[in-house]
């Protein structure tokens, strides 16, 4: 996960925590504005309004009502919201899960290119080798078949000097079909 996506997870989380708080605190207003309300419109002579003062208890009542109503629309809106962030760090959760996995496999591929190229090298140097160990076996086949010719040569009086195999040799690798030598693969630093 990248410094963004992280600070973005933090961001959202600590408001939701904040979100939630203040939802908090405003059900306990609500309850207790309720509370209030209940307490004063229930029957109870000793609270009983009186006429004169029964148009104010009227207009409060109506502007606690009013006051309710806002409180209950923010509490639905900061449940919307709750909602969606919620479904927000779901999403990034699962993103997060996707990234990792990826990563992961993408380790496993790294860990196992070393492995691979070494294989296909010596898959590849193989039909060389064949070919070299074939051209030496040919070379070796023809050294000794002009050693044989040039002594026929000789000994028939012609004045051919004999020939011998070492003034054949050639500066090839000696490379031999039981010669199996480990691939080293060099890596840059």
């Amino acid at each position: 996960m990248n410094q963004t996506q992280t600070t973005s997870v933090s961001t959202l989380k600590a408001e939701v925590a904040r979100f939630r708080e203040e939802l908090s605190i405003r059900d306990k207003l609500v309850q207790q504005l309720s509370q209030e309300l209940f307490r004063l419109v229930k029957d109870n002579t000793a609270y009983a309004p009186r006429p004169e003062v029964a148009g104010d208890y009227r207009a409060e009542v109506r502007l606690l009502r009013e006051q309710l109503q806002g409180v209950e629309q923010q509490v639905h809106f900061y449940q919307h919201q709750l909602q969606r962030r919620d479904l927000e760090i779901q999403q990034l959760r699962q993103t997060i899960s996707q990234l990792s996995e990826r990563g992961h496999m993408l380790e496993q591929v790294i860990r196992e290119l070393p492995k691979v190229y070494s294989r296909k090298f010596a898959e590849r140097l193989a039909p060389i080798k064949n070919k070299i160990i074939s051209l030496q076996s040919e070379n070796r086949q023809l050294q000794s078949d002009l050693v044989a010719v040039t002594d026929r040569l000789a000994s028939k009086g012609l004045g051919i000097e004999p020939v011998s195999s070492s003034d054949f040799k050639l500066d090839l690798p000696n490379i031999t079909e039981s010669s199996n030598q480990e691939l080293t693969v060099f890596s840059h630093a």
